[in-house]
This record gives structure tokens, C-alpha cells and sequence, in this order.
């Protein structure tokens, strides 16, 4: 059973942005998506295209295919502000859980689980290792 069978071409289109709805999400600590970030989430959308679920893969072909230009479309449209961009990435990732939810439930929660290791691999774009030499411990704000 293929995982994207049952949804409409206008749901699979607007699933196809998840990702980048996720990176602006784990890239809006600061309220806006720099270079690092977008780097990372444009890297990490190719990698996927390898290393995913098996059932993934041609999603994340379709993914990358555009991603660049979704990530950048999708940060210019959002608001200003920390706050504002954040409500409005949750209002629209809320959209798209109610996309994920008619999917076959396994198939939902391999989508769920590869979209929260986009989440953390984004959040770490400004990973530094000299920081976890020096403190090999996790200190809130320093380096986690």
C-alpha cells in the first residue's frame, strides 16, 4: 500500500511543504531563518532523499525537488516577529497533522517521526563543537 494513495494532489501538494514548515519552525528561536539554517534544512531535505523510510523516498524526491524555493517562499510570506511567525507555522503544521491523520496509521507515524528528525536536525544548525568540549554537560541557552 502505497502511504500517499488516499489523500487529494491539492493535500499531497500542501504535505510536500511540511518539511519546510518544520525547518521555519525549529529555525524561529530567533524569529527568522538564517543562512546556517536554511543550509542545513536544504542539506538535510537532499539527504533524505537516501536515508529516509523506504516508503518516504518518492515523497522526499518531490520534496527536494523544490525545497530551496518553498523554504524561501514560505519565509518571506510569514509575519514579523518570533511570536507572530511561530502562531502562524503551528496554525498551518495543525493543517497539515489533519492531512497526516487520513493517512494509514503507521504510514502517519512514519511521516510524524521523520518530520520530528527534520525538527532536531535543524534545531542544531549552530551545533558547536568547541562548546561541547568545553561543556560536555547541557546548559540551557549555551549549548542546547
Amino acid at each position: 500500500m502505497m502511504p500517499f494513495e488516499n489523500l487529494t494532489t491539492q493535500e499531497h501538494e500542501s504535505l510536500l511543504m511540511f518539511p519546510a514548515y518544520i525547518s521555519l519552525l525549529a529555525a524561529n528561536v530567533d524569529g527568522k531563518l538564517d543562512e546556517t539554517e536554511e543550509s542545513t534544512a536544504v542539506d538535510f531535505a537532499h539527504i533524505k532523499t537516501y536515508s529516509s523510510d523506504p516508503l518516504l523516498v518518492d515523497f522526499f524526491n518531490d520534496v527536494h525537488q523544490t525545497f530551496s524555493i518553498t523554504l524561501q517562499a514560505l519565509n518571506k510570506a510569514l509575519p514579523l516577529g518570533t511570536v507572530n511567525r511561530d502562531n502562524a507555522i503551528k496554525r498551518k503544521l495543525e493543517e497539515l497533522d489533519a492531512i497526516v491523520n487520513k493517512l494509514n496509521p503507521d504510514h502517519a507515524d512514519i511521516i510524524r517521526k521523520s518530520m520530528q528528525s527534520f525538527k532536531e536536525h535543524v534545531s542544531r544548525a549552530h551545533h558547536n563543537v568547541v562548546l561541547d568540549f568545553i561543556f560536555p554537560f547541557s546548559i540551557k541557552g549555551l549549548n542546547s
